[in-house]
């Protein structure tokens, strides 16, 4: 296809959201033949980058990593947008529509400051934000505290190495993406599963631009989209939010795997069934789950 102007392709402007804009732009690059010129990258601030001092769940969830790009492409601003798919909230504008996502990368978390969730030190300070991970180690290890920590990699590296926690996680894939590939220990998945959506790039589009579908769906990994798309179907079902500590992860091999836990991280539980069943999961977990538990959910 011949191009009459550069497509505009929307992130935000941290420098993991930058890299992972370059891959999308370099694969569609690849996919289409087009020269260097062919798509322009549009960083846009979102409030999300803008407030570090508080935990997402108290300022507004994962619409402050999207609104402000929600609004440029409904705005015809840009053509398409690109996200850390963990980062999108479940339910999402009509008229905006997940177009394509890149392969997934490691989905595991890694731990930084010591060798394994075993060997952090007696009531260690763990940085975090994440009710998710707060919730998974406080299960596995009930004398750590949660310190918050929120910020881009740097960030968060910086405030452990000055002393205001004894360790952090990140993300596996976000580290290797910054070329980081030797920063922590990576945790096991039977040890803890990841957030859902951990590890795949997204890209959506204008949901009546049949033209810019067209374009991304010569970079859609089939594979990847499946098994977040049913990670999302189980979030949807939960009714989870920011506040919800929820992991899932599907596999290729059609298996959706989930734990839901209490804030505290006292109380957990965990299932399995086909992928394809992502709702009914969700359904029996809550059902067979205690009400510190349940009471998480409200959005059912």
């Amino acid at each position: 296809m011949t191009l009459t102007r550069p497509l505009r392709l929307g992130t935000r402007g941290s420098p993991l959201a930058l890299v992972q804009a370059n891959m999308v732009a370099a694969e569609l690059r690849r996919a289409h033949g087009w020269n260097e010129q062919a798509i322009e990258i549009v960083p846009v601030k979102t409030t999300g980058d803008v407030v570090q001092d508080r935990p997402l769940a108290e300022i507004g969830g994962k619409a402050l990593w999207t609104k402000e790009l929600d609004r440029a492409l409904l705005d015809g601003a840009i053509d398409f947008a690109v996200h850390s798919m963990k980062d999108v909230e479940t339910i999402r504008p009509e008229a905006i529509r997940i177009a394509a996502m890149l392969p997934r990368a490691d989905v595991r978390d890694r731990l930084i400051g010591a060798e394994s969730i075993a060997t952090l030190p007696h009531r260690a300070r763990i940085g975090s934000s994440s009710p998710r991970r707060a919730a998974q180690l406080r299960h596995l290890r009930p004398d750590v505290s949660i310190v918050p920590f929120r910020g881009n990699v740097d960030t968060r590296l910086r405030k452990l190495a000055e002393g205001e926690a004894d360790a952090t996680l990140l993300a596996a894939a976000g580290l290797d993406r910054l070329a980081r590939p030797d920063i922590g220990a990576p945790i096991p998945l039977d040890v803890m599963l990841p957030a859902p959506a951990q590890g795949a790039v997204g890209v959506e589009a204008r949901a009546g631009d049949a033209a810019t579908f067209a374009l991304l769906a010569a970079i859609d990994h089939a594979e990847t989209h499946g098994c977040v798309a049913a990670e999302r179907a189980f979030l949807a079902a939960l009714g989870a939010d920011c506040h919800s500590p929820v992991a899932a992860l599907a596999t290729p091999d059609g298996n959706l795997r989930a734990e839901l836990f209490s804030e505290d991280g006292a109380l957990h539980i965990t299932g399995h069934r086909p992928s394809a069943e992502a709702a009914e999961l969700a359904d029996c977990l809550l059902d067979q789950a205690p009400s510190a538990i349940r009471n998480l959910f409200a959005g059912r």
